[in-house]
């Protein structure tokens, strides 16, 4: 996030919407933002090396996604995509540092990951299609319109759902999990219910709370079915 501040502070700066953020409203220099990024990645890299051997090896490559997420939406309107992998590595990479090694399991979790954030990052960006438009950056809401970034954004949950639905298989989880991700399906669809291309309104509670409840039922069914 520091350093998706600090490669976009001109761009947040014209945009009404990001005015506010730390770098265009004089909170933080532009300078600081890059050395807390520059420090944090050193930590992390730090870290991983008193893991395990791949969790070092493999944290370059973890930084490189997440840091170059940001650059993606100057070239491509799959921006949404990268960003969904940026945040799936984060199970894969949970698994990797307390196992040493890859697994199918962590694998469908995080491909799920993948699809369930660009479909709710889709929606975030709708607001900002005019924007996008005027300064030339790339999303699927410029591409296709808001009709059809909505429409992405839906089929983009349902594969969410088929990756969940085979992380419990694989996993070999119980009802209490699919239970809790008949919930998540639930509000999942609500959240493409109180979207529209007529009406935007609704995008906040769409994108942090009901999300934000889906990754919460999610950690529950996973936690109950175990102990259970």
């Amino acid at each position: 996030m520091a350093f998706n501040r600090w490669l976009d502070r001109d761009i947040d700066t014209v945009n009404p919407r990001t005015k506010e953020r730390s770098i265009p409203s004089g909170k933080v220099s532009a300078n600081e933002m890059l050395a807390f990024v520059i420090i944090n990645s050193a930590i992390f890299i730090t870290c991983a090396y008193f893991l395990n051997i791949m969790a070092f090896l493999l944290s370059p490559i973890a930084l490189l996604i997440v840091l170059g997420y940001s650059y993606f939406k100057r070239f491509t309107s799959w921006s949404h995509m990268v960003l969904g992998l940026a945040l799936a590595i984060a199970p894969s990479g949970a698994w990797i540092a307390v196992r040493g090694e890859f697994a199918l399991i962590p694998f469908m979790l995080s491909l799920g990951v993948i699809f369930w954030v660009a479909g709710f990052d889709i929606i975030y960006a709708c607001r900002d299609i005019d924007f996008d438009s005027i300064t030339g950056l790339y999303s699927i809401p410029r591409k296709f319109g808001i009709t059809g970034a909505l429409a992405i954004s839906f089929a983009s949950h349902i594969v969410t759902i088929g990756f969940l639905i085979l992380f419990g298989h694989i996993a070999g989880l119980g009802f209490i999990y699919f239970i809790m991700l008949g919930l998540i399906a639930l509000i999942l669809l609500i959240e493409h219910i109180i979207v529209t291309p007529s009406n935007l309104s609704m995008w906040g509670l769409a994108f942090f709370t009901l999300n934000g409840v889906v990754s919460l039922l999610f950690y529950i069914g996973v936690l109950l079915d175990t102990i259970f």
